[in-house]
């Protein structure tokens, strides 16, 4: 695939790519070890775990979670719509996204199968979902369709930002793993259709970095390794750095409010800047082919997408990606809703419809590199049908995961606050 046209760029967040950490930062992160973690008096797990009670934000909206699943109510004056009613004519539907998150032929395409209706598509992009959030709120725009991660579902449904969803316009649900046609996190599926799945792993090139990562005892502990200082990097994400040094420290609940266990992850965490020297980066998808990079954190789709970027004369089997061949490691998926400040409910309906169907997931899947749940996909199929090549087949993820997967969850603000203050140390110093 060297040489392809499209150059997407993360699923997650445009942040900014980190230089190399400065020398001057160990001393840094030594002052940083020795400051305090202040946690909430008493807080318990953000509803990861086995309790079953999920921690309430102060407004008192519930928090989803695998034990705590939601159903999230339907606001007065903003009940589904009818059905049976014809899509919007002479419209604009407004895709409101992550830049390069969604196949351009896609979307032409669906103004085609839509051309009786003299329909076009916009799409305007964010950088992160706070700023999307925000924006929404404002509402200065009127989007149509946006697409999200479940620990943002609480705020859009308590903000009264998103519509309900009129089943009846829908059926390509039934193309989607059952996990999907009633989440945790939107039981009976009222306000949500999924988009994609994936992991969080380890990425690398086998010609750079010869060693079987995932051979050994703990694959996580190569990012304290000092043998790859300089020549590794972590995500450029909060969650996901905090969560793999609790999964590498031995703990399981990547939301924790427990100020002994964010501390030592913090601890932890200076640790690796003062052995491994990593970067900070969300461009492992290209920085690992490339050469850049000899190996990151990073998402599954990302080491996919990876495919795409190798170098003239550089064959895509030196990639590799690893993430606990259990499922028990961290992994998420995203999902797409219809906004109520949109013009175009019917349309924006068909279109969610249109996004589920198996042929436009496959083919949108050939360009973002982010597997869609469908039921006609499987680890075999995916590599026999060239969307991955067998090197990858790491990449994929399997439906029985997110019955034992570790999800990154919404915080309470007072939580969030930790997680964010921990990770301003790191990459102080980084």
């Amino acid at each position: 695939m060297s040489g392809s046209p499209h150059r997407p760029v993360s699923r997650r967040r445009l942040l900014q790519t980190s230089a190399l950490a400065l020398p001057g930062a160990w001393a840094l992160a030594a002052c940083a070890r020795d400051q305090p973690l202040s946690g909430p008096t008493g807080a318990s797990s953000a509803g990861g775990s086995a309790s079953g009670s999920a921690a309430p934000s102060p407004a008192g909206i519930p928090i989803a979670s695998p034990q705590n699943p939601v159903k999230w109510p339907i606001n007065p004056g903003n009940e589904p719509i009818a059905s049976g009613l014809e899509p919007e004519a002479n419209a604009t539907l407004r895709i409101y996204n992550y830049p390069d998150y969604l196949d351009k032929a896609v979307v032409k395409d669906f103004q085609k199968e839509y051309a009786d209706y003299n329909v076009t598509v916009e799409v305007s992009t964010f950088n992160d979902y706070p700023e999307a959030l925000t924006k929404i709120r404002g509402g200065s725009s009127p989007y149509d369709v946006t697409f999200m991660s479940y620990n943002y579902i609480g705020r859009l449904v308590y903000g009264d930002l998103i519509r309900p969803l009129n089943h009846d316009y829908i059926d390509n649900i039934a193309d989607v793993w059952e996990e999907f046609q009633n989440p945790w996190y939107d039981l009976e599926w009222q306000y949500t259709v999924p988009y994609v799945i994936y992991t969080t792993g380890i990425g690398w090139r086998s010609d750079l970095i010869p060693e079987d990562i995932g051979a050994r005892p703990d694959p996580y502990d190569v990012f304290w390794d000092t043998k790859y200082a300089g020549e590794i990097a972590v995500l450029d994400d909060d969650r996901e750095v905090i969560g793999m040094t609790i999964l590498r420290d031995g703990g399981t609940d990547v939301n924790t409010a427990d100020p002994a266990v964010l501390g030592a992850a913090r601890d932890a965490m200076l640790e690796m800047l003062s052995l491994s020297q990593p970067r900070v980066t969300i461009s492992g998808y290209t920085d690992i082919p490339e050469g850049v990079l000899s190996l990151s954190q990073c998402w599954s789709g990302d080491m996919i997408t990876g495919q795409n970027y190798m170098p003239d004369g550089v064959d895509p089997s030196v990639l590799r990606y690893w993430s606990p061949p259990d499922g028990r490691g961290l992994l998420n998926n995203d999902f797409i809703c219809v906004l109520k400040g949109g013009e175009n409910p019917v349309l924006s309906y068909h279109f969610l419809n249109y996004m589920l169907g198996t042929e436009v997931s496959l083919k949108n899947f050939s360009w973002v590199g982010y597997q869609p749940p469908l039921r006609s996909l499987t680890p075999e199929s995916m590599v026999a049908d060239g969307y991955l090549p067998e090197n990858l087949s790491a990449a994929v993820v399997k439906p029985e995961w997110f019955q034992v997967g570790y999800p990154v969850l919404e915080l309470p603000p007072e939580v969030e606050a930790e997680y964010q203050a921990i990770w301003q140390q790191f990459k102080a110093g980084a």
